[in-house]
């Protein structure tokens, strides 16, 4: 199963790469982005597409990370918490006993 799914991703890595060059080689025309305070040189199209991508992938990762820890905060204070309670009810168990 392990040799299947690593198969697989490494399938699927060789199409993005050849899609990823397929894509640069037809998109070679200089373009000069103008990012409102600043004029950028000219690169290929293919290049400020590819990078706009990856900069959009990790503004991605970094919006879901803030997220993922605070979910990780709150479970661990409700784990405390249950805990907590759990200590109070065995507690009050043995004091009726």
């Amino acid at each position: 199963m392990r040799l299947i799914r690593s198969i697989l991703v490494f399938l699927l890595l060789l199409l993005v790469l050849a899609f990823g060059l397929l894509f640069t080689i037809q998109n070679d025309v200089l373009v000069p982005l103008n990012v409102l305070v600043a004029e950028l040189p000219a690169q290929r199209l293919s290049t400020w597409v590819i990078l706009a991508f990856f900069v959009g992938g990790l503004a991605g990762v970094a919006a879901s990370s803030i997220v993922i820890l605070r979910l990780q905060a709150s479970r661990l204070r409700l784990r405390r918490l249950l805990n907590s309670e759990k200590t109070k009810l065995a507690r009050n168990q043995v004091i009726s006993s």
